[in-house]
């Protein structure tokens, strides 16, 4: 503040309106690079005068000389200054100046003699003052390796979820993540615009809410008098449009689930969904492999991927296993001829929590999630689930306890839900009253009654398949991030004391 108060009785403003720059950091190292080539250094061997600017994330100072570091969306480039070539006002005025400062130059570019492209600083205009320090870290060089590690000092992981802005000022590597999720998103959309599906916008504040297992955010609407929800998946509505006629449809949305905080799971989430007419969950499967090798080899040239030490393969096919036979071979036994209490007993035998008024599919799925999801840690297709954990799904067409639904699973975690669309209006009146009963004994997560979408598959629906693929966790696997909070700029946190 000493100094900003400083700066204003010097007359140098401390937030600027704009700035031109005529190159970005990268730009100026090409620029040089070209005039070396082309032979148009001059005498001292300085190249074209360049305008950039950014963050000061170093700074060295040495008498009548000083060097920095601006950084901005594109790298790092160090800048040079003089007291001779600016002055001695104006040189003294860079006393005033932080790490974590934004500032605009003016100057030519050269080589020093250690073989680093600098900009000798001419002139150079202050853009905006720091009042608290960027942590930034520092980089030293491994005297053993010769490498260059960076060493941060804003250590503190909820810190630096809490003030993202912070932490991406701090870390390239942060801003290398998000940029990485950002191509992510467009390799999806490429794909899927190619293969001639359109994308649509369903609401994400709804009269009702429907299409997955989950406890809703709850919300009021003063207006229309009704209680609202945020949508906890947007499953219902693109199988509207399906009965409308479109064919194939697409949204990349986020979704709301009033639920728990872990590596896995925000409340606030990023879901893929795309559903074709005239096709069933083997059509889905094909196209779901297909996707994820196209956007594994656009992220990382291949197949392959390393995840947090475990070497994957996303080349197809991918593997394939029976949820209830993956099941039982870890039980020891059937689980289609386990009573409830039998598959409860077993639960809590095993320390499954919040067990005790389960219903049978939430037990299945309790043990499945314990004893068989953390060995697949290859991409494998979970197949043919029961009919007690899939309302929305249509039966088996050769197993009526079971239904056509696989899940995509990788590291032992969920990346995709796909089904054979249940598009029988009286089958599926009988699952969601199954469902209201549920609800009505206790099942915060059971699916309520729709009656709008009911109508609207008494209109008819044509045969479908539809998937959902969780962008946030194909995104951690991508980056090799542990957390899906890494992964999401802004998660959900505690409230800060």
């Amino acid at each position: 503040m000493e100094k900003l108060e400083e700066l204003d009785r010097l007359g140098i403003r401390a937030y600027e309106y704009r700035f031109d720059r005529s190159h970005t950091s990268r730009e100026a190292v090409a620029a040089f690079g070209a005039a070396k080539r082309g032979g148009t250094l001059d005498a001292e061997g300085s190249g074209p005068t360049v305008r950039i600017g950014g963050r000061i994330v170093a700074w060295r100072g040495h008498g009548r000389t000083a060097f920095a570091h601006l950084e901005d969306g594109e790298g790092r480039l160090q800048i040079y200054f003089r007291r001779d070539v600016l002055g001695d006002e104006q040189f003294d005025a860079l006393g005033l100046l932080d790490v974590g400062d934004w500032l605009g130059v003016q100057g030519c570019v050269f080589l020093t003699k250690t073989g680093e492209v600098t900009v000798r600083v001419e002139d150079w205009q202050l853009l905006s003052k720091s009042l608290r320090p960027i942590p930034i870290g520092k980089t030293e060089v491994d005297p053993e390796t010769g490498e260059r590690v960076h060493h941060s000092a804003f250590a503190d992981t909820e810190s630096r979820y809490r003030q993202r802005y912070a932490d991406l000022a701090a870390h390239p590597e942060v801003r290398a993540v998000f940029k990485a999720r950002s191509r992510v998103v467009t390799e999806l959309r490429a794909f899927l615009d190619s293969d001639g599906y359109l994308e649509v916008e369903t609401p994400a504040l709804q009269p009702l809410y429907g299409g997955a297992a989950a406890r809703p955010f709850t919300t009021h609407h003063h207006a229309l008098h009704r209680t609202m929800y945020l949508r906890i998946a947007d499953e219902l509505y693109l199988k509207r449009l399906i009965v409308g006629g479109f064919e194939k449809v697409y949204e990349i949305t986020h979704d709301f689930r009033n639920e728990g905080v872990d590596r896995l799971h925000n409340p606030e989430f990023t879901m893929l969904e795309f559903y074709q007419a005239f096709a069933d969950y083997h059509d889905m499967l094909d196209l779901v492999e297909r996707l994820l090798e196209h956007v594994v080899r656009a992220a990382t040239g291949g197949t392959e991927l390393n995840y947090r030490g475990e070497q994957l393969s996303f080349e197809r096919p991918f593997a394939r296993t029976g949820y209830m036979s993956a099941l039982g071979e870890a039980l020891g036994a059937d689980p289609g001829r386990l009573s409830d209490d039998e598959l409860r007993h077993r639960a809590l035998d095993l320390g499954v929590p919040d067990v005790e008024q389960a219903g049978r599919g939430r037990l299945l799925d309790k043990l499945f999630g314990a004893l068989v999801e953390p060995g697949l840690v290859q991409p494998t297709f979970v197949m043919d689930h029961p009919v007690e954990l899939s309302p929305l799904a249509k039966a088996h067409r050769s197993d009526p306890d079971v239904v056509e639904r696989f899940e995509l699973y990788a590291t032992g975690t969920e990346l995709a839900n796909a089904f054979s669309e249940l598009n029988d209006p009286l089958d599926q009146r009988a699952r969601f009253e199954a469902q209201r009963t549920l609800g009505q004994a206790g099942d915060e997560e059971a699916h309520q009654v729709d009656e709008d979408y009911l109508r609207a598959l008494e209109y008819g629906m044509p045969p479908t398949g539809g998937v959902g693929v969780g962008v946030d966790r194909l995104v951690m696997l991508l980056t090799d991030q542990p957390s899906i909070r890494d992964v999401i700029l802004f998660p959900v946190l505690r409230e800060e004391r």
